[in-house]
């Protein structure tokens, strides 16, 4: 803090909008007040901390998080897994996304050299904030420090054709900068049904995926007992809780992104995530 700045209110994080964001050449945490400010966070984002008087203007969003992990759930909305002929699992399926997939609002989605079928896929992402394992399922809500957008940008070439090198579910979707995280992290008591959000994707204005986080087979508390069964879910992790119908490669023809889009997510009572597509430099 600088000289005269002091601690407003001390938080254990409940009933804010996070951001992380750039200002003046430095990189801060802060309690968003307005689109293009905020008052900057002191102390342990997973623990105590506080927010202080000093506000300062957002001049590049970043994702709200450099997660510790980035942990993926396939084929979680029923109506996705009709589109794309899948059968409905019985148990939540895991693939996990690199850290060098994170992405912030704004940047650039780029198309890869070697893949040209690159496709979207809305979700609806759960920051957790404090660790465990074997968590039962009436306490997991205790272990959410809220909820953010996600665009699990995926290869499917990559993801599904084997001749490739490919057919690997983290191959496909472990190009650099496939994970775009943001506007912000609401916490959760500002989403008391994370389960009855309208989730959506844009592709140059156009509505690709519209539904609601209600078609989830598997709902916010199952994934977190499900997966800190078999893992400790850390302070820090995010998990992506799968994308509803719409996906480009199950339309027909299929729709792909390309240089030159927009893609946007929206998700109700979390926000509007934006990126650009861009060709990757040959």
């Amino acid at each position: 803090m600088g000289a005269g700045d002091k601690i407003i209110r001390w938080y254990y994080a409940w009933f804010m909008r996070i951001v992380r964001f750039e200002s003046h050449g430095q990189i801060h945490t802060g309690e968003l007040t307005d689109e293009g400010s905020a008052r900057v966070i002191e102390g342990d984002l997973f623990g105590a901390f506080g927010v202080s008087d000093r506000v300062l203007p957002i001049q590049r969003l970043l994702a709200p998080i450099i997660p510790v992990d980035i942990l993926c759930i396939g084929m979680n909305y029923r109506e996705h897994a009709v589109e794309t002929g899948s059968t409905v699992p019985k148990h939540p399926m895991l693939f996990i996304k690199g850290s060098n997939t994170l992405n912030h609002p704004g940047a650039p989605i780029y198309i890869p050299r070697l893949s040209d079928q690159i496709d979207y896929e809305c979700e609806l992402a759960i920051v957790i904030g404090r660790s465990g394992k074997y968590i039962p399922r009436e306490q997991a809500m205790d272990y959410v420090l809220g909820y953010t957008c996600a665009n699990d940008v995926s290869s499917r070439d990559w993801q599904r054709n084997k001749d490739l090198g490919g057919g690997q579910y983290a191959r496909g979707k472990s190009f650099d900068g496939f994970c775009p995280l943001g506007p912000c992290i609401v916490t959760r008591d500002e989403v008391p049904q994370p389960n009855d959000l309208r989730i959506r994707t844009l592709l140059n204005g156009q509505v690709m995926q519209d539904h609601t986080t209600a078609d989830m087979i598997f709902d916010i508390p199952t994934l977190i007992q499900s997966l800190s069964s078999t893992m400790s879910l850390r302070a820090g992790s995010v998990i992506l809780t799968g994308t509803p119908q719409g996906v480009g490669f199950a339309r027909k023809p299929p729709v792909f992104m390309k240089a030159g889009d927009t893609v946007v997510v929206e998700i109700e009572k979390i926000g509007r995530l934006e990126n650009p597509v861009v060709a990757e430099g040959r």
